[in-house]
């Protein structure tokens, strides 16, 4: 017989002494940050057929830190044609 513990976000905040809505607001703007950043690494290793780095953004969640690291240090931009290297 297995028991299943659930706690809500109300007892999480009541543990740490945090207003309910703080907590909330928080976990909405984490959210939002979060899926930006997927989102967007998603996009570009998509479009430059990058599969290992796709599947690996889709998979694991590291709240826009890998994201992050692979757009701005990873992510170097190929020249297009007619464009000076």
């Amino acid at each position: 017989m297995s028991i299943m513990m659930t706690i809500s976000i109300v007892e999480i905040a009541k543990q740490f002494g945090v207003p309910t809505l703080l907590l909330v607001s928080l976990f909405v703007v984490l959210l939002v940050w979060s899926l930006f950043w997927k989102g967007w690494a998603l996009w570009i290793s998509a479009r430059k057929t990058e599969k290992t780095w796709f599947v690996i953004f889709l998979l694991v969640n590291t709240v826009g830190i890998l994201e992050i690291v692979y757009l701005f240090l990873l992510n170097k931009k190929e020249p297009s044609i007619g464009e000076p290297n």
